[in-house]
């Protein structure tokens, strides 16, 4: 069996892994950590919710207990950016049960929360800087933050970034780091772009990839609901009351449309909360804690929270408005079937929305269950077949009777709280 006792980490690191639970690296963190751990630049491809955060975090650790010392005011040895955050909060969550018993220092830096108060922290110095690059930059702008002696850098969910726009604040950021630096860059999937910052930022980079881009998690049931826009409300209701206790995340496409959703839920007697860009941190920090919690048992979101959502209890994800890009389809659906659970994943297609699911279908190679409704001509995916799986009301199992109903699921056990 192959487990962490075989990559050659620091027995502190080892023993705090055992504490937390950890007992066998994923495959990402397998082909990963040996290579980081003999100081190779990392280009990491893996879908979500795969352990990337363990692929580039136990070597950043180990590295820096091989390394004792005290930061320098200001300072930072390892940086770590991320485009979300929630991401960059869920990063130094995953990161600092794995620092207990030693000196290193977990900080992070986003928009959205007191600059002062970033600006005191970091006064000390800290080891590991996880921050969004918008902030990051402002605090390097004030003189709060002194990048001269980082010499590990970490670029997660690289592609996110680009759609966000973060290669320029990139392009500032890359300057300030210390040199000669180790650099590991991890991606759901790879655009083209993505070569050209590897060939820019990353030297002699092994690449490591265990999924292909675009492929869903196993685990993954999908169906979709070919349905007028007008129907979309009372379709998510049905669905919404099969289970009401069930954590379900519904996707919208704009911050508009997230809100407009989320109150007409909550007006109707759901339990629901949204996040998007609108929403200052400490609401979206207190929805997704109450999402987690099960007191808000429906999340609805932008894709800006889609990576940066990782609760192993949600069952369903609805993708409410298919995105626009379809790489955002497959992360999305990746919020549910986390941690070895199984999940479920439905969209609804309107008439103009046909485009969109063709590319999806296309991206993915699979044609997705149809639930209800009759698919357009033209929407058949051109290769791969339909996916098989329970699909739903409509699609490879309805029973007689269950036409245009939501698809019954079968609600995933959740784990107490100890």
């Amino acid at each position: 069996m192959f487990d962490f006792d075989m990559l050659g980490l620091a027995p502190t690191l080892k023993a705090a892994l055992t504490k937390a639970g950890f007992s066998e690296p994923t495959p990402i963190q397998g082909k990963a950590i040996p290579l980081a751990l003999q100081g190779h630049d990392i280009m990491g491809l893996a879908q979500t919710g795969t352990g990337k955060t363990l692929a580039f975090g136990l070597p950043l650790i180990n590295d820096l207990l091989d390394t004792p010392g005290k930061p320098q005011p200001k300072t930072a040895k390892a940086l770590v950016l991320a485009p979300t955050r929630e991401l960059v909060n869920q990063i130094a969550d995953n990161l600092r049960p794995l620092t207990e018993g030693s000196k290193i220092r977990v900080a992070t830096v986003v928009g959205g929360q007191s600059i002062g108060r970033q600006i005191s922290l970091l006064s000390r110095g800290t080891d590991i800087l996880v921050a969004t690059p918008g902030r990051l930059i402002d605090l390097c702008d004030r003189g709060a933050v002194d990048l001269s002696q980082t010499h590990q850098l970490v670029l997660d969910e690289a592609d996110q970034m680009l759609d966000l726009g973060f290669i320029h604040a990139l392009r500032k950021i890359a300057p300030m780091l210390g040199t000669p630096r180790r650099t590991m860059l991890f991606s759901a999937t790879m655009p083209k772009q993505m070569e050209e910052i590897s060939q820019a930022y990353l030297t002699n980079p092994r690449r490591v990839q265990v999924s292909p881009p675009g492929k869903a998690a196993d685990k993954i049931t999908q169906s979709v609901h070919f349905v007028e826009k007008p129907q979309k409300p009372k379709l998510l209701r049905e669905i919404l009351n099969k289970d009401p206790d069930a954590l379900t995340l519904v996707f919208a496409r704009t911050k508009h449309g997230a809100e407009k959703l989320m109150k007409g839920l909550v007006a109707d007697g759901y339990n629901a909360a949204s996040i998007h860009g609108n929403k200052s941190q400490g609401q979206r920090d207190r929805a997704i804690k109450a999402f987690r919690e099960g007191t808000v048992t429906t999340l609805v979101a932008t894709d800006v929270a889609a990576r940066g959502i990782d609760i192993p209890g949600v069952a369903l994800v609805v993708n409410y408005d298919l995105p626009e890009v379809p790489d955002n389809y497959v992360h999305r659906i990746g919020r549910t079937a986390r941690a070895g659970r199984d999940g479920e994943a439905v969209a609804f297609c309107s008439d103009e929305e046909a485009k969109l699911l063709r590319q999806i279908e296309k991206l993915m190679k699979i044609e997705v269950p149809t639930a209800s409704g009759e698919r357009p001509e033209g929407t058949h995916a051109p290769s791969g077949g339909a996916r098989k799986g329970r699909g739903g009301p409509g699609g490879p199992r309805r029973k007689p009777g269950q036409d245009g109903d939501a698809p019954k699921r079968r609600r995933p056990r959740r784990r107490r709280a100890a």
